[in-house]
């Protein structure tokens, strides 16, 4: 991708949460799990020029991440998903900046690798997709694909285009093991936006499938956004639950081993 292009990686860190309040000021190997993501973001593997700021409601938030020397600012609306609390700290604080990409990374992502950001940023860059993310393939069927927290998407190998997101298990096999695909694809929690694209999804009204399923790219997909994904390869595990820690630390302590 053209090392000129200005990128900006925001991530969105709430401290209230159903599932797990205080989420990203949980402990995985010795530090935050928002301090995990920054770190990783920040160890630039990829080479790409980019800023990165925590966007946060939270003084606990706001005051752990500059103790750590990371940058955030603060956007207190009450709002309906992560991308929108990242509108508006790119509309109040960056805007003047001329970023030519936007990228929301959510703060419970801390495997995320930085050269997958990289050619997921090569998809958008080189592609006519209005937003690009990432997917992984997964052949087991268990937990996870059954689980209502693992978000999975309907995504074309042909194009790169993903169809749909749910959290139900799909697809749904009617020749194999009890419904079973022999492949499905696990969402992860990424978006990369041009300006123009980032207006447009907070422009659109609320989707009808967004207000069911409680996921914020199902209202991209309902205001006519296009969806494009790049495949990752390396291990990956979002933390939804208390219980995901301990899964993520295994990973990092294998990670480290090797």
């Amino acid at each position: 991708m053209d090392s000129s292009k200005r990128i900006l990686v925001l991530i969105p860190a709430r401290f209230q949460s159903s599932r797990f309040p205080g989420k990203p000021l949980a402990k995985i190997a010795g530090k935050s799990m928002i301090e995990r993501v920054c770190t990783r973001l920040g160890a630039r593997e990829s080479n790409l020029p980019y800023t990165i700021a925590v966007v946060t409601d939270s003084d606990q938030i706001e005051e752990h991440v500059r103790g750590f020397g990371g940058a955030v600012c603060r956007v207190d609306d009450p709002v309906n998903s992560g991308s929108e609390r990242i509108f508006l700290a790119y509309q109040r604080f960056f805007q003047q900046d001329s970023f030519d990409f936007i990228i929301n990374v959510q703060g419970d992502e801390p495997l995320l690798d930085s050269r997958d950001l990289a050619r997921m940023l090569e998809l958008q860059s080189c592609s006519h997709f209005d937003i690009a993310t990432m997917v992984k393939g997964e052949s087991e069927i268990g937990s996870d694909f059954l689980s209502p927290d693992t978000v999975k998407a309907i995504y074309c190998q042909q194009s790169g285009r993903c169809l749909y997101f749910s959290r139900a298990s799909i697809p749904y096999s009617v020749e194999g093991d009890s419904g079973h695909p022999p492949v499905w694809y696990r969402h992860i929690g990424v978006y990369s936006y041009t300006p123009s694209s980032l207006l447009k999804f907070h422009q659109s009204v609320d989707g009808q499938y967004e207000q069911i399923e409680k996921l914020e790219q199902l209202k991209a997909l309902e205001a006519g956004l296009s969806i494009g994904a790049v495949k990752i390869a390396g291990p990956h595990l979002g933390v939804d639950r208390p219980e995901d820690i301990k899964r993520v630390e295994g990973m990092i302590l294998e990670q480290e081993k090797n």
